[in-house]
């Protein structure tokens, strides 16, 4: 089974090696999907994670024993169509190619089913057209 969650990590559980320990004590493979993460600062990482159902819950439950709080994904990508120009910047940093020109028509295409909002095309979009909706 795979879940999307975003682990939020207090300042002193920075350093904790987390995705060695869901692997070596949970059998739970961690794809990091984006991650900011600096010293003495409050960290983030947005993982896939994939295992046993059971062995899921019991990374999770170990995870918030830790004070790393543990948020389910459901937001989407949010395209404001009136307001893209359709520049393309956004296709270059799109590491699934959800975002994608239409050859034919220079248009911007999503395509929902691949995207896994990792968030990297918000901050590239100049005229500020994309964002996440919860």
């Amino acid at each position: 089974m795979k879940k999307r969650v975003t682990l939020t990590f207090p300042k002193r559980s920075v350093q904790m090696p987390v995705t060695y320990r869901l692997a070596k004590d949970f059998n739970v493979a961690a794809n990091i999907i984006r991650a900011q993460v600096a010293p003495n600062q409050i960290g983030k990482l947005v993982v896939e994670l994939l295992g046993d159902i059971d062995q899921l819950d019991a990374a999770i439950e170990w995870m918030r024993s830790q004070d790393i709080t543990v948020s389910f994904a459901s937001r989407e990508l949010v395209i404001d169509e009136e307001t893209c120009v359709d520049c393309g910047l956004c296709t270059g940093v799109c590491p699934t190619e959800a975002l994608t020109l239409d050859p034919q028509s220079f248009k911007l295409t999503f395509t929902r089913s691949r995207c896994i909002v990792c968030e990297q095309c918000i901050p590239t979009c100049p005229v500020q057209a994309i964002s996440t909706n919860f």
